[in-house]
């Protein structure tokens, strides 16, 4: 279970941190199964030869399980009601913000003004609420955008697996989760009170969802919060548990610095553009057939470097606003995009680096 695993990388991160690791990354690459000690290792090692090592083992790996393709997907908010007092989420229900929730007409509006730029996969956010966003009124939102994209994947509130049923039944194809920290103690901190509190409610999410008939969940931890090093390595251990015993669903990852809007909460642990290359690079090496999604949260500079070197999937065209594809005036952003360029510009950087840039995610297994 994965309880058992999380507290055996409890165990695991103790001892590390009292001993001085010593790294042979040639010897650890070189092996068909990497420990936990020795990926924990990869994550804590900072040498710059290290690093250029594992992007060019990462690149190879990457090429030979999913191919010279980067699919697209483009993020919808249906809504920004939220219960839940997360204290560094700009949807959090201590802010003073103006409140939105589309229409049917509206969502429609939104899809219409995304598929002007042929994207195919869909993700539908909206804040932890069941009251304002019932689920009837996602339900709904998944009917709508079943007609007009091959995969529809929701980023809300945690379900039961008789919901997930119902949506896949209707049109649904994933479920994406970000724990945000694996750190429990942390976690019930940053989360005074809501729905979102249930730490152990929330991290088995994905495999309510698979049982429900999803064939494709993401997890993932929110950088800045917790030590970055203790929540990428639970991560990833999380990542290979649903892909063990849930062989025949796609598992993808994704590790998102913090970005800040419109609250005073300061990240608690600075993760440098190194650190945050690692972190894909060991991700891939340990996780060969993962789908690893990087954020708009990013960089320009970073994410087109970072095409062929780990990563899969890329937004594109993000707004973070609740009706921020056809509307002028819309609501607070729940965090800042960095790469606010249009999805036909990166497309084309995509192609200029030998790459396909994919609008449908043909995906099964984990393998292109």
């Amino acid at each position: 279970m994965i309880e058992r695993i999380l507290k055996e990388a409890d165990l695991i991160l103790e001892e590390i941190r009292k001993e001085k690791i010593e790294v042979d990354i040639d010897e650890i690459l070189s092996k068909e199964k990497i420990s936990y000690k020795e990926l924990l290792a990869l994550l804590l090692d900072d040498r710059d030869e290290n690093l250029i090592k594992l992007g060019e083992w990462s690149k190879k790996i990457t090429e030979r399980y999913f191919g010279k393709v980067i699919t697209l997907f483009t993020p919808l908010y249906l809504s920004n009601y939220c219960l839940s007092g997360c204290k560094y989420c700009g949807f959090s229900a201590d802010n003073k913000i103006d409140r939105i929730k589309l229409s049917r007409e509206e969502i429609i509006e939104e899809i219409k003004e995304i598929k002007k730029h042929n994207i195919d996969s869909i993700l539908l956010l909206t804040g932890c609420d069941r009251i304002n966003t019932p689920f009837e009124y996602i339900l709904e939102a998944v009917e709508i955008s079943k007609d007009y994209f091959s995969e529809v994947i929701v980023e809300v509130y945690p379900m039961e697996i008789e919901e997930y049923k119902i949506l896949v039944k209707n049109g649904l194809t994933g479920v994406t989760q970000y724990q945000e920290t694996y750190n429990e103690k942390l976690y019930e901190e940053l989360h005074p009170y809501g729905p979102k509190k249930n730490f152990w409610y929330r991290l088995h999410t994905q495999e309510r969802a698979i049982k429900g008939g999803v064939w494709e969940v993401t997890l993932g931890v929110l950088l800045g919060l917790n030590d970055p090093v203790e929540d990428v390595f639970k991560m990833i251990l999380h990542a290979e548990y649903l892909q063990r015993k849930f062989s025949n669903i796609e598992v993808n990852i994704s590790f998102p610095r913090l970005r800040t809007e419109g609250i005073s909460f300061k990240e608690r642990f600075h993760i440098t553009d190194k650190k945050f290359l690692r972190f894909i690079f060991v991700s891939r090496v340990y996780l060969k057939n993962v789908g690893i999604t990087i954020s708009t949260r990013e960089s320009p500079t970073l994410r087109d470097m970072l095409i062929g070197y780990g990563i899969t999937k890329m937004s594109a065209g993000s707004r973070t606003t609740v009706g921020g594809y056809s509307r002028e005036k819309t609501s607070s952003k729940q965090f800042k995009v960095e790469d606010s360029r249009g999805i036909e510009e990166i497309i084309e950087v995509i192609r200029k680096k030998g790459y396909r840039p994919e609008f449908t995610n043909w995906v099964r297994g984990g393998i292109v």
